[in-house]
């Protein structure tokens, strides 16, 4: 189960596909889900492994900075968790499947600071999976990014995806139950 403002940017993302196997950049309307628009991003597939940000909401400026534009995702990880982050990117793209990762990151202050991350792909002009629409779910209950904002990003675990299989539920004398 992930945080409610995941699953409400998910719905939107499976209502805009329909059918397709991923819905394009042009159909995704920002007003649907403006409430989260400060911790949305846009992150498109670049050269030679980079994934520039094309867009970045102002949670996440709060936590990176605020000059992101352009700047590569991957960058913003640490080391040992960049090359994970990239297959994962790189599998969601290909399948096309929704990814939500959970993170950690430390404040200059050392607290740390739990963020569940959504990653959704979308198609671009060309019409082929090659940007991901995304979102920061800070799950902390301390709010604040500390006076520097967040260190690089620690993945603590990779879930989401259509593809998984669904719990079923049965029915005993009309309640359902797992």
């Amino acid at each position: 189960m992930f945080h409610s403002n995941t699953e409400l940017l998910i719905d939107c993302w499976r209502a805009k596909k329909g059918g397709a196997a991923l819905p394009p950049r042009a159909r995704i309307d920002p007003v649907e889900f403006a409430a989260l628009l400060p911790q949305v991003f846009i992150v498109e597939r670049g050269e030679h492994g980079r994934w520039p940000l094309r867009l970045a909401g102002e949670l996440i400026a709060a936590v990176h900075g605020p000059t992101l534009r352009g700047a590569d995702l991957i960058g913003l990880w640490a080391p040992g968790h960049r090359a994970p982050l990239q297959r994962a990117l790189e599998a969601a793209l290909a399948a096309p499947d929704f990814l939500v990762v959970s993170a950690d990151a430390a404040t200059a202050e050392g607290d740390v600071r739990r963020l569940e991350i959504l990653f959704a792909p979308i198609s671009g002009p060309s019409g082929l999976a090659d940007r991901l629409l995304g979102l920061y779910q800070p799950l902390t209950p301390r709010p604040g990014f500390g006076a520097r904002g967040l260190g690089e990003l620690h993945m603590r675990a990779i879930g989401g995806g259509e593809q998984r299989p669904r719990p079923r539920l049965a029915a005993v004398d009309g309640r359902q139950i797992a």
